[in-house]
């Protein structure tokens, strides 16, 4: 492995540091009664005018790293690529609504904050974990600028569709909890996802030929990089402390709501990567279809549920788990596939 796929100590911390986030927001929320009252000034309607900058701010250096040029590098192999469509846009999805509600059905917030998450697909940290374990560079980021183009397109349609339609249908989340219409989940997209998709866009277009392409990828984004953990972890920070007195009455919960993410990350890598190989891909365009399918893109979801439900809400928690559960989990399969590579399943 190069050095330039090693993990960063931040990066390989990162689980630490968000624990560590969530720690200093149950103490600012516990202890310095006037943070409350401060954010809520600061509020117009339901939006919290510094998560939404924050938040719009975490998810603008994912977007300015997509190398949109590249999506016509999974179509070389139509069968591979219609197989990581169906995992991110039918499986995964519906798999993960599933699981949240055979573990969460007695929970219809944490259970929605659940299904949000897996209803936006992985446009960040998948390059990450890919090319850690040795993954095809050009099938990952061909996947990602896919899959960043779908999310534009389709989330706010998958929102209202899961939602407010099937889950209502299945009766286990009462229609009163669920609230969502189509131009809400659409407004929410536009903002939390659109603004940077089209920032993150036009900088890789008029950066790269202004100041030269390899301006861009070595002096710029390196610099802009560190602002989605700095934003993320500034998120938890504010939703811990506003979420203070649950998790002290309620502890268990945090686990609880784990628990699907848990089953669904190691099982849908696995079945994915198995499927891959099965239809002929290499083992490094396998791995680089099972990261971008089992990975799922908690910075857009945690955006859409404080603006659909509020940074107080337990949707907006549930979502909040999300990469406290996929970091350990992702680096322990970047392990397996650097295994089934040294093991000789390459070819």
């Amino acid at each position: 492995m190069s050095s330039k796929s090693k993990l960063s100590a931040v990066d390989r911390g990162l689980t630490l540091w968000i624990l560590l986030a969530m720690a200093a927001g149950l103490l600012l929320g516990r202890f310095v009664p006037a943070w409350g009252s401060f954010l809520t000034g600061l509020e117009v309607g339901n939006v919290s005018i510094p998560l939404a900058l924050g938040l719009i701010l975490m998810m603008y250096p994912p977007l300015a790293k997509v190398r949109y040029d590249q999506l016509d590098r999974p179509l070389k192999k139509p069968k591979l690529l219609a197989l990581s469509l169906i995992q991110n846009w039918i499986v995964g999805p519906v798999l993960m609504m599933v699981l949240a509600i055979l573990f969460l059905h007695q929970q219809p917030g944490y259970l929605l904050g659940v299904v949000l998450v897996g209803l936006a697909r992985c446009i960040a940290m998948v390059l990450v974990w890919n090319d850690l374990s040795g993954g095809s560079r050009e099938w990952g980021t061909g996947l990602v600028a896919l899959n960043a183009v779908f999310q534009i397109l389709f989330y706010a349609v998958y929102i209202w569709l899961f939602l407010a339609v099937i889950l209502p249908a299945t009766g286990v989340v009462p229609e009163a909890h669920v609230r969502v219409s189509f131009l809400d989940s659409a407004s929410s997209v536009l903002v939390y996802l659109g603004i940077p998709f089209a920032a993150g866009f036009f900088s890789r277009i008029f950066l790269s030929r202004w100041k030269g392409a390899e301006w861009y990828e070595k002096r710029f984004l390196p610099r802009i990089s560190p602002l989605t953990l700095v934003f993320l972890l500034f998120t938890v920070v504010v939703m811990f402390s506003l979420q203070g007195q649950r998790i002290v009455e309620q502890p268990w919960d945090v686990g609880l709501v784990a628990l699907p993410y848990l089953v669904y990350f190691a099982l849908f890598w696995i079945v994915t990567f198995a499927l891959a190989r099965l239809m002929g891909g290499t083992h490094e365009e396998s791995t680089a279809v099972a990261f971008s399918s089992a990975s799922n893109d908690f910075e857009l979801a945690i955006a859409v549920a404080i603006a659909l439900w509020g940074a107080a809400s337990p949707q907006a928690f549930a979502t909040v788990i999300g990469p406290l559960i996929e970091v350990p989990v992702m680096v322990l399969l970047v392990r397996l596939a650097q295994g089934l590579k040294k093991g000789g399943v390459q070819e």
